[in-house]
Parts: structure tokens; C-alpha cells; sequence
């Protein structure tokens, strides 16, 4: 087994053990029992529990910027695009619920880090937030969307709406939980102006959502 197959082995570990049960209830030899490594291992790959946590989290951006690229036809018009990456990254909420509970847990502990790992942390989510400017861009260079503010702050918008359906409404009615819906707020507003209803918004439930992301 290479070092990278290793790591990755670990990290798989420590993401089914940090996401069942609190931070501190997790040991690194725990984790290696889980990995079925020796503990030495673990701190040939990383520095600390802390660090471990922080790269698992982390990985979440890898795992989302590969999704886009690999589910979003680069040549299919704007509205395809996007929403092709709404469904995406709504899928990776789906599938993908405890890392991007972990991913969110780590965003909140950002703000007591300095230096060189918060600065990993927003290169990771830079990444992220270029990856779905770079959609947005081509659609105002179409004038599809609006191009006096600039498409990394559009990004940074549509993926607070996207959280915001994974995280608080799930428990929601279907129709609120169609990502559709999103894309129809994030494109018109929901001011009583807003056209409405432009986009087909079907019963998209998690559940509707599950036998799709099945074959992805």
C-alpha cells in the first residue's frame, strides 16, 4: 500500500469515528485501531488529532471541486451548468452528510486559528468558490446574470443558499427542498417582483434526490 492509499485509509477512519462522537471522545488510538494501523503511522502522516481532523475536513473541498468537474458538461448552456452544479453540490450534502457536518464544524473553529492552517482552509474553499465563478462568469458574459458584481461573491451567495437548504430545511416541505429552488432565488430574488415559478420547481425531496445520486 502507497503512502497516499495510507492516508487516505486513515482519513476514512477518522471521518466514521469524528463523526460519531464529539472531538474529544476520539483518540488517536482509536483511530488507528479503526484503520487498522499503528499509532506510530498516524503521526508519520499527520501532527496531530487536531490536524487530522482538520485535513479530513479539508478533503470535503477536493471532493466537491471533483464533482463539478466531473458533473458539470462544460459545453451545455449557462442555466444547464448551474444547475448541474446546484445538484452537484446538493448531492454531496446528500451523500456526503457527515463530512460536510465536519466541514461545517471546521469552518466554525476557524476563527481561533491563525497563520498557516487558516490560510489552508481558505485556499481549500478559495478553490470552491473559483470553481462555480468560473460558471457564473461565462453566464454574465452571456447576460444571464447580472456582471457588476463580481462572480466570487455570486459564488460565495449561492453556496450560503445551497447550506442553508441542506442544513435548515430539512425537515421542510418537498418543494422548499428542490434545488431548483434555489436556483430560481439565487437568479430572481424573492422580492414581490420576482418573476416566480420560472423554473419548474418539482417535488425534489431528499428522498427523489437518492435514486439519481445513486448512479453518480
Amino acid at each position: 500500500m502507497t503512502n497516499r492509499d495510507k492516508r487516505h485509509q486513515i482519513m476514512q477512519a477518522a471521518e466514521r469515528l469524528f463523526t460519531s462522537r464529539r472531538f474529544h471522545e476520539v483518540t488517536t488510538d482509536q483511530v488507528a485501531r479503526e484503520a487498522h494501523v499503528g499509532k506510530g503511522t498516524i503521526y508519520r502522516h499527520f501532527k496531530s488529532k487536531d490536524d487530522l481532523f482538520f485535513e479530513t475536513a479539508n478533503s470535503g473541498f477536493d471532493e466537491l471541486c471533483g464533482r463539478l468537474r466531473r458533473e458539470v458538461p462544460p459545453s451545455a448552456p449557462f442555466i444547464q451548468q448551474l444547475l448541474s452544479a446546484c445538484l452537484a453540490i446538493s448531492g454531496f450534502h446528500l451523500k456526503r452528510q457527515k463530512l460536510f457536518g465536519m466541514m461545517q464544524a471546521q469552518d466554525s473553529r476557524m476563527a481561533a486559528f491563525r497563520g498557516r492552517l487558516r490560510e489552508r482552509w481558505a485556499q481549500k474553499r478559495q478553490a470552491l468558490i473559483q470553481a462555480i465563478a468560473e460558471i457564473l462568469r461565462r453566464g454574465a458574459a452571456q447576460g444571464q446574470i447580472r456582471s457588476d458584481v463580481p462572480p466570487e461573491v455570486l459564488a460565495s451567495f449561492l453556496l450560503a443558499l445551497l447550506r442553508t437548504r441542506a442544513i435548515d430545511l430539512r425537515e421542510a416541505p418537498p418543494e422548499l427542498q428542490a434545488y431548483e429552488l434555489v436556483v430560481d432565488l439565487f437568479l430572481h430574488g424573492a422580492g414581490p417582483g420576482a418573476p416566480g415559478g420560472v423554473w419548474p420547481v418539482r417535488a425534489a425531496s431528499v428522498d427523489d434526490l437518492s435514486p439519481t445520486l445513486e448512479t453518480r
